[in-house]
């Protein structure tokens, strides 16, 4: 009879594998031409070009924050503030109305001249005085070569299709006898739209001698990515107003203020908020040798992000001013 032990004794030879069959041995050294190098460190060089990808990559996206996120909230403080102004202004009587011999005080680039609604797209909007992109920024504008609304004559009124609210952006769904007040400090008014059009289309019949008409205009297209100009014209159905001389003469615009126009002169602010951009990066990476990065992100995000969405926002102004 077999003793347990012997048995015992021969499964465990039987289990063992053959030599050479079974998995290396892990805790032997490795052979000397696969010992592993640590990877170097980037040169002077590369570290540079990520930190320049880092900023542009942030800039980008503070370009899009800015016209998107942050453009909506401002349009909305901005409306609620002029909306405030203009009210205050008409309880007064100083809301500005043209200067003309019988009095009157002319407005001011950037004022608010008008209170714009629209029921049928649910739109109250504050018209500024001025077209430029900075303008258009804050809301719709008032075209400064052509009469304020409710006045003899057409009336131009812009305003952005998407971005800081693309307050704009549904006028093409306007149609015929749709109704719109504008509120000036002459009066409330009323216009019945005629209709939409686009480059092309005919023309609206040619306004006869005292009437008035209000033309809105925008970007037509994707918005961002518009194809041309979209106007909506509408004749004024309420008592006509005496129309002072226009604070700009025609044909004497700015070119900044017409359709799709840009902003030149955001050029050199532009310029100079980018170099302190440039010059904060620096002082943050000598921080960042100095202090560490836990001390240097505490003092650079808030730096860095409010220099960015500035820099952004002065690059916005070079788009047109109906994007």
């Amino acid at each position: 009879m077999t003793a347990p032990g012997a048995v015992a004794d021969a499964l465990a030879r039987n289990d063992r594998p053959p030599s050479g069959d079974g998995p290396p041995d892990r805790s032997s050294p490795p052979e000397p031409g696969r010992a592993h190098r640590p990877r170097p460190a980037p040169g002077p060089g590369l570290r540079v070009l990520g930190a320049a990808l880092s900023i542009l990559a942030a800039l980008l996206l503070g370009f899009v924050v800015d016209v998107g996120f942050v453009g909506d909230l401002r349009h909305a403080r901005d409306r609620q503030v002029d909306y405030a102004d203009f009210r205050s202004a008409l309880a007064n009587g100083v809301a500005p109305v043209g200067r003309s011999a019988g009095g009157g005080t002319a407005p001011e680039a950037g004022e608010p001249v008008a209170l714009l609604e629209i029921p049928a797209l649910h739109l109250r909007e504050v018209v500024r005085e001025g077209t430029t992109a900075q303008d258009l920024a804050r809301g719709s504008g008032h075209r400064r070569d052509t009469p304020l609304p409710g006045q003899a004559g057409v009336s131009v009124v812009m305003g952005r299709q998407a971005a800081y609210g693309g307050p704009f952006r549904h006028v093409a769904e306007l149609s015929t006898g749709d109704r719109l007040t504008v509120t000036t400090g002459q009066g409330k008014h009323t216009y019945s739209v005629i209709g939409p059009r686009r480059a092309g289309d005919p023309q609206p019949p040619a306004l006869a001698a005292g009437r008035g008409r209000l033309t809105l205009v925008t970007a037509e297209g994707t918005p961002f990515m518009p194809r041309g100009i979209l106007r909506v014209d509408a004749d004024l159905v309420s008592d006509v107003q005496a129309a002072p001389p226009a604070a700009v003469a025609p044909g004497a615009l700015p070119e900044e203020e017409k359709p799709m126009a840009v902003q030149q002169t955001a050029w050199l602010p532009l310029v100079l908020w980018g170099q302190a951009l440039v010059l904060a990066a620096a002082a943050l990476a000598w921080a960042h040798a100095r202090w560490g990065r836990p001390h240097t992100w505490v003092v650079g995000v808030p730096l860095l992000g409010a220099l960015g969405l500035t820099v952004a926002d002065q690059a916005a102004l070079l788009l047109p001013n109906l994007l």
